[in-house]
Order: C-alpha cells, then sequence, then structure tokens
C-alpha cells in the first residue's frame, strides 16, 4: 500500500479538494495521513467512511516565523516517524512546510497543489516579487508542481520557473451533484423567487465589492434584483466592508447575506438561482464554480486564472475583466432577462463539468500520479 500524507491549512476550498479526494481515492490501494492546522475542521473520511489518521500542528494561513518553524518541525518529526511515499502539500503554506521537509530530507517526493499562489494576494509589486522569490527558493529537486488547472500550471512555469518536466495537472473535480431533499427548505432566509448568487468569503481575493458595485449599477435597470452572498464566515475580513458598502447604495433590500451553511442546502441556493457570478482577483480552480457547472448554471465571471479555466466567454456564461464594472454590469442584465441565453448557458456548462471536472472519471489520474512519484 502506498502511503501518502497531505499538509496543508485546511480552510475553505483547500479544504474542500482534499476531503473530496481522501472521500474517492482507493483506500485499499492508498493510505492518507492528514497534518493540518490546530484550528482546522477534523475529521476526513475516506471512501469506506472510516476516519483517517490526523495530526494538528500550528500551521496557520499568514506568515508567522516563530509558529511557521514550529510547524516544519512538528511536521518534520510526523513525517519520520511515519515514512511516507509521498508528501503532498496543498496550499501555500502547505507548500512552505511540505518543500522545506523534502529539501531536508532529500528522499521523499513533494507534490505541490497552490490552490492559487499566494503571490496573487499581493497589494504591492514589491511584496509580491518576494512572495515569487520565497515560492522560487522553496521549490527544489524534490519539489513537482500538481497544478489544479491549466492557469495554475502555466504560470508555476513561467513565474516559479519549474520545468514542465517538474509539473503535472489535476484538475480540481467534484462527484455530480445529486441535491439532497433533507436540505431542500430555503424558506428561512426569505429569498425572492428571482435572484443572483454568488459563494465567497468577503475577502481581497473574492472582491465583493466589486460585486456591490455590480449591483448598484444592475439595479439601475432591474430594480428588483437581489444578489444572495454565502460563504460569510470567520476568515472573513472585507465583510464590514462590504456591509458598509451595502448600506451606503442603499442596496439593504437587494442584498442577502448567509453566513455559514451546510454545503448540500448551498446547491439547493445555487440551483434555483437565475445565474451565479463571482468577481474574484484571482483563483486556483474554485470548487464554487466547478459546482455551478454542475448544477448546470450559467456564470458570469472575472476573467482571471482559475476562473478562465472554467468559463468560456459567450458557451457557458460571460469573462469580464476584473476591473470593468460597466461590462459585467451589462452582462448581467443581459443574462438575467435574456432566458434562452441562460438555457443555452446552462447545457453548456453541464456538458463542460462532465468532460473536464467530473471526479468518478478523473479520481484514476490522480492514483496514478502518486503511484508515478512515489518512492518505493
Amino acid at each position: 500500500m502506498i502511503k501518502i500524507i497531505h499538509i496543508l491549512h485546511s480552510i475553505g476550498g483547500v479544504d474542500t479538494s482534499l476531503r473530496v479526494l481522501i472521500k474517492s481515492i482507493d483506500s485499499s490501494k492508498f493510505e492518507n495521513i492528514v497534518i493540518h492546522g490546530t484550528k482546522d475542521n477534523s475529521n476526513f473520511l475516506d471512501d469506506s467512511n472510516n476516519y483517517v489518521k490526523e495530526y494538528k500542528i500550528p500551521i496557520e494561513r499568514d506568515i508567522n516565523v516563530l509558529k511557521d518553524f514550529k510547524s516544519i518541525i512538528k511536521a518534520y518529526k510526523i513525517i519520520r516517524k511515519e515514512k511516507p511515499d509521498l508528501i503532498h502539500a496543498h496550499s501555500a503554506k502547505g507548500g512552505l512546510v511540505g518543500n522545506t521537509i523534502g529539501f531536508l530530507l532529500n528522499t521523499i517526493n513533494v507534490l505541490h497543489t497552490p490552490q492559487a499562489y499566494s503571490f496573487l494576494s499581493a497589494s504591492n509589486s514589491l511584496k509580491r516579487r518576494f512572495l515569487v522569490l520565497i515560492e522560487r527558493i522553496l521549490k527544489n529537486k524534490k519539489s513537482i508542481l500538481l497544478a489544479s488547472s491549466n492557469s495554475e500550471l502555466e504560470r508555476g512555469i513561467k513565474e516559479i520557473k519549474y520545468k514542465k518536466s517538474e509539473t503535472a495537472l489535476f484538475n480540481n473535480c467534484i462527484s455530480p451533484i445529486t441535491l439532497d431533499p433533507e436540505f431542500s427548505d430555503i424558506s428561512s432566509y426569505n429569498l425572492p423567487d428571482e435572484y443572483i448568487c454568488t459563494v465567497g468569503r468577503p475577502s481581497y481575493q473574492k472582491n465583493i465589492e466589486l460585486m456591490i458595485e455590480v449591483l448598484k449599477e444592475v439595479k439601475k435597470e432591474i430594480p428588483k434584483i437581489h444578489l444572495v452572498i454565502m460563504g460569510i464566515g470567520v476568515v472573513s475580513p472585507n465583510t464590514e466592508n462590504v456591509k458598509r458598502l451595502i448600506k451606503a447604495y442603499d442596496l439593504e433590500a437587494n442584498t442577502t447575506l448567509i453566513e455559514w451553511t451546510e454545503r448540500e442546502r448551498i446547491f439547493h441556493i445555487v440551483s434555483k438561482s437565475k445565474l451565479y457570478i463571482t468577481t474574484a482577483r484571482y483563483e486556483g480552480l474554485p470548487y464554487a464554480v466547478i459546482e455551478s457547472l454542475a448544477l448546470s448554471k450559467s456564470i458570469i465571471a472575472t476573467d482571471c486564472d482559475g476562473n478562465r479555466d472554467l468559463v468560456f466567454d459567450g458557451e457557458n456564461g460571460f469573462l469580464v475583466d476584473a476591473d470593468d464594472i460597466s461590462l459585467m454590469s451589462k452582462r448581467t442584465i443581459e443574462l438575467f432577462q435574456n432566458e434562452s441565453k441562460r438555457l443555452e448557458f446552462q447545457k453548456k456548462s453541464l456538458e463542460i463539468f462532465n468532460q473536464n471536472f467530473n471526479l468518478e472519471t478523473n479520481i484514476k489520474n490522480l492514483e496514478a500520479l502518486y503511484s508515478k512519484y512515489c518512492i518505493k
């Protein structure tokens, strides 16, 4: 049996990614062990609904020299004890820990899936260059980029200077979605019959502020427009700013902010929406958009890494430059009002999902990559 240790700060899409993978990997051939943050969600289940072994270390999202050093030492000791055949590091912080250990041991390959490189969040060019440099330094002869999208693969080669031979691709995937009737009751949210929606915590990355600006413009043409924002949670640093904008633009009656709710209930809310919208500045390969494909939704998205791998302009939705409020507003109005166009895009979204992002048909590709890179 091949033993794989996963290292990550397990929140948001990174947490979702690992859970769907472990749930789908053949546990008779692969043993999965998870090393994650002390404050992260626990209880990862394999394909037989058994809990996998997990360890908690002080790994956190933000850079903290002391905690990061402690995380590396603790993870190093765990890996020396467990003797895995392969390390799979998820996210930027998982990559920092995993690649450092790969360098120290020099006997085990490290697959790194950034799920959106950290330098994409940099607010200025100096910070961006620093974060790129860190990624390049951490990359060593035991590091393999396992990109979650073509965009991420190309960025890794171009900016982190991976050789093509040091890279592989496994798109983020999910199983087809069957709506669970147990979570069908969404009446408590008092949503109107017609609404648009998004899933994403208010943050620099998700840029919900831009979405509010778009909503303001759309309301001039469609006074009843209603936006449902799901994903308001603990790690949502821009929530108050988003609320201030909503109040300033008199959009309280046009918005619903939903804090944490079950993923299955989110599916029901998305499925009943007129369309899905995302204004992210950058992504790895966003699960919320993949789920929208699986739910046959037409999509309006900013033209950024990750989004452009899922939304094809004029085929299953519209791609718009991240700073073009006017065009995104026009596209939203067009798609909201044009039923035939929406139906055409919806059909194409499901086709794209089934061809490229269906985990049930793709999981064997990941297992083959694990087998290829493991140390035996």
